[in-house]
């Protein structure tokens, strides 16, 4: 809740500089705004492509590091660039959740065709997975946490009060956006 009124502040901001740009910041921060963080968000923040490596044709590793640095946190990330193809630079909203239900209701683990709304209609990208494994040296250690989504691997770590909520071999949706620094906060 505190990074939503930052983040619709700043929109608010942008708007008095640039208000044609700023029109999708200020629709996205007021949605945001009005949905609160439910209890099947496992992990929620934005980060920022420090570095790549290309792993195979299609899928390319990300090194990331938080964007804004209130704490310290190391994204590693494979994504299929056809796909979704992120530079040095990018920054992006990333969220782990536990469902795609909007009220955080439990589902099937199968993809909903019926076309009611989700998690899913405020991302470009997602991927669903296991995490296989889960490591802390000592309970002030940071937390690593490894998920695979079908082949394509994920290891984030970090401050274990940020990442308690992720528990070994839980099912987990990755859903990804696109951050523009000019029109999003």
């Amino acid at each position: 809740e505190i990074h939503t009124a930052a983040r619709l502040a700043d929109c608010r901001a942008t708007a008095a500089r640039a208000p044609v740009k700023s029109a999708h910041c200020l629709r996205t921060a007021a949605r945001h705004a009005s949905r609160p963080m439910s209890v099947s968000t496992l992990f929620a923040d934005q980060f920022e492509v420090k570095d790549t490596s290309k792993k195979f044709d299609k899928v390319t590793r990300l090194h990331c590091r938080l964007a804004e640095e209130g704490y310290d946190l190391v994204l590693d990330l494979d994504v299929n660039s056809d796909l979704y193809p992120l530079e040095v630079g990018d920054r992006f909203a990333f969220l782990l959740s536990s469902t795609l239900d909007l009220d955080g209701g439990a589902d099937a683990g199968v993809y909903d065709q019926s076309g009611k709304p989700s998690l899913l209609d405020d991302y470009e990208y997602a991927m669903y997975g296991k995490i296989f494994k889960w490591k802390q040296e000592n309970t002030k250690a940071p937390i690593e946490v490894q998920v695979s989504f079908g082949g394509l691997l994920m290891r984030l770590k970090g401050d274990p009060r940020h990442l308690q909520k992720l528990a070994l071999d839980s099912r987990v949706y990755l859903l990804m956006r696109k951050i523009n620094t000019e029109t999003d906060v």
